[in-house]
């Protein structure tokens, strides 16, 4: 799954029309922003230009508690419910969930490791404990795990008004 959003940053990079000074190295530039991703848009209409890659989620965040962001990376779990939300890892390995905006649409089941782009807000929350545990119900977890579950967490969250579902990469 990194490997895959490795090897989209290293393509995207290869075809970005930038000249770069040879002192500069790749691990001291930013990443170069998404321009062209086929698939399927659930919600508003949503292209890959413009789009950043997921680990720079950080900076554009800095020390606010939402902004408005359009990202791409890679789908790492669905709610097998509906579809009604899916998570996202970060770079430091934090789950990221991804609902949508006004419970309007819905994503495919089976998105997991598929390449997608989200456009809306990220923001820092507080999620209450029955929320946690409604989410480990639509992921399929076991009536034990849900129930160990007594804390609120602060998360990272996402609240998409579109999601394009790449088709491959």
């Amino acid at each position: 799954m990194t490997s895959k959003i490795l090897a989209f940053a290293a393509l995207v990079s290869l075809s970005a029309c930038q000249s770069t000074p040879a002192s500069e190295t790749a691990a001291t530039q930013p990443a170069a922003p998404v321009t062209q991703v086929a698939g399927k848009t659930y919600g508003a209409a949503v292209t890959a230009e413009g789009a950043k890659p997921l680990s720079e989620l950080k900076q554009v965040l800095g020390d606010k508690d939402s902004a408005q962001v359009k990202l791409v990376g890679t789908a790492d779990a669905v709610c097998q419910a509906k579809g009604c939300w899916l998570t996202m890892k970060t770079p430091e390995g934090q789950e990221m969930r991804v609902r949508f905006k006004d419970y309007a649409f819905f994503v495919p089941k089976d998105i997991s490791g598929k390449t997608v782009v989200i456009n809306g807000w990220a923001h820092r929350e507080e999620v209450p404990v029955a929320d946690l545990q409604h989410y480990a119900k639509d992921a399929g977890k076991s009536d034990k795990e849900v129930a160990a579950i007594t804390k609120p967490e602060e998360q990272l969250n996402f609240e998409a008004d579109g999601v394009l579902v790449a088709d491959k990469l």
